[in-house]
């Protein structure tokens, strides 16, 4: 299991290289999140997190999901920092022995990071700082499947 909270751009190819390689793993399921405008007037995403803080958080949430589809293998990343619309903010990644174990505990992570994870984002438009962007509601509801 690994988490990683960066400002640095991530190459999905080189983090999922040999993930899931060590134990028993017969499904390996990836997502990444892009940063996207949903305004047409969006041009970069600002993210700040507490360093410590929001690496322990999702430390639990990730040893929540190895132990309830026991994935043998677990990868979070998650930027911060000033992101231009179109860049990687986020990635996932789960190997567990069967592939409905795998997609689930991939889908409980994703919806953990986009509703309750400690970050705080603001878009940034082509008029300058935005306001802090709230929790959706979707994104709420979301959570409630697990």
């Amino acid at each position: 299991m690994r988490i990683s909270v960066q400002e640095a751009p991530f190459d999905l190819g080189a983090e999922i290289a040999g993930f899931g390689a060590a134990g028993n793993a017969g499904a390996i399921v990836t997502f990444s999140g892009i940063v996207r405008d949903d305004t047409g007037r969006m041009v970069a995403l600002e993210l700040e997190h507490y360093p410590g803080m929001t690496e322990k958080a999702l430390t639990r949430i990730a040893e929540d999901a190895m132990a309830r589809w026991s994935l043998a293998d677990c990868l979070v990343i998650h930027r911060y920092g000033r992101l231009a619309v179109g860049e990687p903010i986020m990635m996932v990644a789960t190997a567990a022995r069967h592939r409905r174990a795998a997609f689930e505990a991939a889908e409980f992570l994703m919806d953990y990071l986009k509703s309750r994870a400690p970050f705080w984002k603001r878009e940034i438009g082509v008029d300058g700082p935005g306001d802090w962007v709230e929790a959706k509601d979707t994104d709420e509801a979301a959570l409630k499947r697990w």
